[in-house]
């Protein structure tokens, strides 16, 4: 076979189609994967708005996969043909996961441990890389805590407070859970309240009501912990969020957000950093820490100690992704839609 099904953007603002493509050969370094589950991201629908990421058209969108390795090129050595796996693609036909088959550099591969099905696995990749690459990847790119998953970084922050607005979003999930491995204590946490056993069995220590007055948050972060706040993870990233986020920052104290900045202007001061994250793997500045992790991350998904998120599937393969895409834009809650390519086959 050699042609497959993919779902195309025809432009920016056009509509979603299906249409047959080639099914892309790998290179040295690269596998080919059978994709069975591609998860949605906010970014999927955001993206269509956004000129200049998107380089060709019609353009394959997704970055969230899982799969069977068909095929490995040369030099490939920690993943072989057969094996089940884990991925985070990128905007570009080559690598994006709306479709049945995409390529990727190996050493972003992981493979997937029984205990994981291929939807939940396939939560994984971009929330993940956005929760750890702020926190972990090296300045200017990240904030540079040592990472839990190498050598003495387990727990090594025990006793510094960390605050993370959105709570119940994916990122917001995988960053609860890495600051839990980090050691962080207390982690606070804003959402819905009847999340609050979900981020709790993450590692959240306490959960504020999101419908809450922002105005009365940094009181109510004051009421549990009197150490100041050094570490703001804002998974909204509204200016409400960020602007909140950034008053109750300690100096020397980094506000990670997640979408453009929009704190006011006259309140920046060099005394606090504001962190914007590109949550991708395959971006060069953040390769590294992206290696790191997923040669461990196997091992940490099997053990539980990172756990994938609540998954609802979407019906008809990829022809019902355009249906979930608005569900995601009118807003959802501790949950991740997650297609099946493989059912247009």
């Amino acid at each position: 076979m050699s042609t497959q099904k993919a779902l195309f953007l025809e432009k920016l603002g056009g509509k979603l189609f299906i249409q047959d493509r080639d099914i892309p050969e790998p290179g040295a370094g690269e596998v080919l994967i059978e994709i069975h589950a591609a998860g949605l991201n906010p970014a999927d629908w955001k993206i269509n708005g956004f000129e200049g990421i998107l380089k060709e058209f019609p353009a394959i969108l997704g970055t969230d996969g899982a799969g069977i390795v068909k095929k490995i090129g040369t030099g490939v050595t920690n993943v072989a043909v057969g094996d089940k796996v884990l991925f985070q693609g990128a905007y570009d036909n080559r690598h994006a996961t709306f479709q049945q088959y995409a390529v990727t550099e190996a050493e972003i591969v992981a493979k997937i441990p029984a205990n994981l099905t291929f939807e939940q696995a396939a939560s994984i990749p971009l929330a993940l890389a956005t929760a750890a690459l702020a926190l972990y990847n090296q300045k200017p790119h990240g904030i540079g805590f040592d990472a839990p998953w190498e050598a003495g970084g387990r727990g090594k922050y025990a006793g510094e407070p960390i605050v993370i607005f959105g709570g119940s979003s994916s990122v917001g999930q995988h960053a609860i859970q890495l600051a839990r491995l980090s050691g962080f204590s207390p982690i606070i946490t804003t959402a819905s309240l009847h999340n609050s056993a979900l981020l709790k069995s993450l590692g959240a220590t306490h959960v504020i009501d999101r419908a809450a007055p922002l105005s009365e948050l940094a009181q109510a972060v004051q009421a549990i912990t009197s150490k100041p706040i050094t570490v703001v993870y804002d998974a909204i990233s509204d200016a409400d969020t960020q602007n909140a986020g950034y008053d109750m920052l300690a100096p020397g104290g980094t506000l990670v957000i997640v979408h453009c900045r929009a704190v006011d202007a006259g309140k920046v001061t060099s005394e606090k950093e504001i962190l914007y994250i590109l949550g991708s793997v395959q971006f060069a500045e953040h390769r590294a820490i992206g290696k790191s992790l997923y040669a461990r991350l196997t091992g940490l998904l099997e053990s539980g100690e990172i756990k994938p998120n609540q998954v609802e599937v979407l019906p008809n393969g990829l022809a019902g992704i355009p249906d979930g895409l608005a569900k995601l834009k009118a807003g959802i809650s501790a949950l991740k839609f997650v297609a099946r390519p493989q059912e247009n086959a």
